[in-house]
C-alpha cells in the first residue's frame, strides 16, 4: 500500500500545482498558489490574501519532497517562501498568531529536514509566539490585541516552539490548553476562552489536531508520562466523536477547509512518533493510523477525476461536487474566510485532500495496517 499512497499523494500534488501554482504578479523566481479554481480576476491577480492557506502549501509542499526528494519540490519550497513574504508585504509577519505560528512550522521543517535556509524567518515568528504569552492566565492570543485566547493559536505556536528548543514554554502552553480548553464531557478540546472566562465551546476538527501534535512533540522530547495519557485520551475521543465509521466527519470550504487535514497531519505524526511504551501508547498509535488510512480511502473513492487529476470533496463521506464561479465565492470577513458556494472551488479543500493523502503515506510506509 505504501507505492498506492505515494502514488495518490504524488496526484493530489500535481493536481494543487496545475490547478492552482502560479507566478505571483508575473515575477520571475515565483510561486504562490491561487486561492480558487476556477478563479476570478481578483484571485488570479492575488489580490485576494489567505496567509494560513498559503503556510499550508509550502508545508504540505515539504511533505511531498520528504515523501520523494527532488530539486524541482526543492525549488518549488524556495519559491513559495519567497512569494509568500512578498505578497505578505510587511515581511513575515501579521496580526494573527495562529497564521504566524503555521508559516513557522512549515519554514522550519524545511530548514530542519532539508537544509533550506529559513533562519531569518523562523526567528522572526518564534520571537512574535514567543513574546505573546500573557503572564497572568497563561497562553496566547488569536491575534494582537485581542482578548481570545484559542487552541488554534495556542497549538501550533507551541509545536513550533517545541521544535526550536523552547521546551519549557511549549510544556507550559500544552498544561495550559489541558487545565483550560478540555470539554469533560466528551475530552475534546474546545476553541478557547475570552480573558474574563467567557468559554467558545464548539469543537473543531483542527483543535485535536494541534493538540496531538503538540503533546506528541513534548512526549518525544521530554518523556513525562502526562503527555502520552493525554495522547490516549484525545485519540479515543476523537474516535469517538469525530470519526464515525473511521472516517473524519463533516466538512466544508473556506478556512473549514484545512481542519480535517490537519488533524489526519497530526494523527498521522502521533502514529509514526508516539514513544512505544506500554500497550496504550500501542493501540493509541493504531488507532490514529486507521483513522488517516480510513478517512484517506474515504476521500479517494468519493473525489472526481478531472483531466485524469483528482478533486477532493469537502466531505471526505460523500462524493465530491463540479465546482463553479457561483454566486458567492470565498472572501476574508470577520477574521476568518468563508466558504464558496461549492466548497471544492477552495484551495483550502484541496490542500486538506492533498494533506490526507501524504499523512496516509506517512502511517503506511510506517508499516500500517499492522498485520
Amino acid at each position: 500500500m505504501q507505492d498506492e499512497w505515494s502514488a495518490r499523494a504524488d496526484a493530489a500534488e500535481e493536481a494543487v500545482a496545475s490547478r492552482h501554482l502560479r507566478r505571483l504578479w508575473g515575477l520571475p523566481g515565483t510561486t504562490l498558489g491561487v486561492v480558487a479554481w476556477p478563479a476570478v480576476k481578483r484571485e488570479r491577480l492575488f489580490v485576494s490574501w489567505h496567509y494560513w492557506w498559503q503556510a499550508h502549501l509550502i508545508d504540505c509542499a515539504v511533505d511531498a519532497l520528504e515523501r520523494d526528494p527532488t530539486p524541482r519540490r526543492r525549488r518549488r519550497i524556495v519559491k513559495l517562501a519567497r512569494s509568500h513574504r512578498l505578497r505578505n508585504i510587511t515581511g513575515w509577519t501579521n496580526d494573527y498568531y495562529d497564521d504566524m505560528a503555521w508559516l513557522g512550522i512549515a519554514l522550519e521543517r524545511a530548514q530542519r529536514t532539508h537544509l533550506i535556509d529559513n533562519r531569518n524567518a523562523v526567528q522572526t515568528l518564534e520571537s512574535q509566539l514567543f513574546d505573546a504569552w500573557d503572564p497572568d492566565g497563561g497562553g496566547l492570543p488569536w491575534r494582537k490585541g485581542s482578548d481570545f485566547y484559542n487552541a488554534p493559536a495556542n497549538g501550533p505556536a507551541g509545536i513550533i516552539l517545541a521544535r526550536t528548543g523552547k521546551l519549557w514554554r511549549a510544556q507550559a502552553t500544552a498544561d495550559w490548553i489541558d487545565d483550560t480548553l478540555l470539554d469533560e464531557n466528551t475530552g475534546l478540546v474546545i476553541d478557547g476562552i475570552h480573558r474574563g472566562g467567557e468559554a467558545e465551546r464548539v469543537i473543531y476538527s483542527y483543535c485535536q489536531g494541534v493538540v496531538l501534535g503538540l503533546e506528541t512533540e513534548l512526549a518525544v522530547r521530554l518523556g513525562a508520562p502526562r503527555h502520552r495519557g493525554r495522547i490516549h485520551r484525545l485519540i479515543d475521543a476523537v474516535d469517538e466523536h469525530l470519526a464515525p465509521g473511521g472516517v473524519i466527519r463533516g466538512g466544508g470550504g473556506g478556512d473549514g477547509g484545512l481542519f480535517n487535514g490537519i488533524l489526519a497531519r497530526y494523527l498521522a505524526l502521533t502514529a509514526v512518533m508516539l514513544p512505544w511504551e506500554d500497550h496504550d501508547d500501542i493501540r493509541a498509535r493504531e488507532i490514529a493510523a486507521q483513522i488517516v488510512l480510513t478517512s484517506a480511502e474515504a476521500a479517494w473513492e468519493n473525489r472526481l477525476q478531472i483531466e485524469g487529476q483528482p478533486l477532493f470533496g469537502a466531505d471526505w463521506g460523500k462524493q465530491a461536487r463540479l465546482p463553479g464561479l457561483g454566486r458567492n465565492i470565498a472572501a476574508f470577513t470577520g477574521g476568518t474566510v468563508r466558504s464558496s458556494d461549492i466548497p471544492e472551488r477552495d484551495l483550502s479543500v484541496q490542500l486538506g485532500g492533498w494533506m490526507l493523502m501524504e499523512a496516509a503515506h506517512a502511517v503506511s510506509a510506517a508499516g500500517y495496517p499492522r498485520r
